[in-house]
């Protein structure tokens, strides 16, 4: 059976930092692309970053551009996204997904074949 499991998420302040992980079982990692996500009260799920299977290519949303990061730890089957300045409105609810197609992308949610559960990231003084 197939997990992912998302785990770093918490309460920061401005400006603080976070690093979300996404472990996974069922499943080796090195041949998925893995995207993170995340939905924020009252609003649709948005691509935040994605990483190719071979790790090659990285995506991130223009919002996260520069304060986030994206990275592969394939001998612990895990992937992080480091969470650097964060802003109240980075406040949501995170996912990650592994997709069986190679491509990194953030804006095609069908691509995504198993999803965590989600951690709760919230931003606030």
């Amino acid at each position: 059976q197939v997990q992912l499991v998302e785990s770093g998420g918490g309460l920061v302040q401005p400006g603080g930092s976070l690093r979300l992980s996404c472990s996974a079982s069922g499943i080796t990692l090195d041949y998925y692309a893995i995207a993170w996500f995340r939905q924020a009260p009252g609003k649709g799920r948005e691509g935040v970053s994605a990483v190719s299977s071979s790790g090659a290519s990285v995506t991130y949303a223009n919002s996260v551009k520069g304060r986030f990061t994206i990275s592969r730890d394939n001998a612990r089957n895990t992937v992080h996204l480091q969470m650097n300045g964060l802003k109240p409105e980075d406040t949501a609810v995170y996912y990650c997904a592994a997709s069986g197609f190679t491509t990194a992308s953030i804006t095609e949610e069908d691509l995504y074949d198993y999803w965590g559960q989600g951690t709760q990231v919230s931003v606030s003084s």
